[in-house]
C-alpha cells in the first residue's frame, strides 16, 4: 500500500504540475502572443511538448490512481472524481491531499510515516 501511495503522490503532483504550465502559462503565450513574437513560439513549444508530455503522464497517473484505489479499496464514486480531477488545474491538487488523507485514515498502519 505504501508503494502505491508514493507512487500516487509523485506522480499526481507532476501531473498537476505539468497542467498547470500548460494552462496557465503555454496556452495564453500561444494565442494572446503576436505572431512572429518570442512569445509566440514560446507558447507553441510549451503547448507542444508539455502538452504531449502531460498527455502520456496522465495515462500513468490514471493506471496510478486505479491500483491506488483497488487497494486502499476506495468506492467507485471517490475513484472516479479523484480520477476526473487530473484534468482541472489546481482540482488535481486537492485530489491529492483527499485521496492521500482518505487513504491514511482507512489504513494508518500500511502507510504511515
Amino acid at each position: 500500500m505504501k508503494a502505491a501511495l508514493n507512487a500516487y503522490k509523485v506522480i499526481a503532483t507532476i501531473v498537476g504540475c505539468l497542467l498547470i504550465v500548460l494552462v496557465v502559462i503555454g496556452v495564453p503565450l500561444e494565442f494572446l502572443s503576436a505572431d512572429g513574437s518570442g512569445a509566440k513560439s514560446a507558447g507553441n513549444f510549451l503547448t507542444e511538448y508539455v502538452g504531449i508530455a502531460h498527455g502520456w503522464l496522465y495515462m500513468v497517473y490514471l493506471v496510478t490512481t486505479f491500483v491506488l484505489s483497488r487497494r486502499a479499496r476506495w468506492d467507485v464514486p471517490f475513484t472516479l472524481v479523484t480520477l476526473i480531477c487530473g484534468t482541472i488545474p489546481f482540482a488535481s491538487f486537492w485530489a491529492e491531499l483527499r485521496a492521500i488523507r482518505h487513504t491514511q485514515a482507512k489504513h494508518p498502519e500500511p502507510v504511515s510515516a
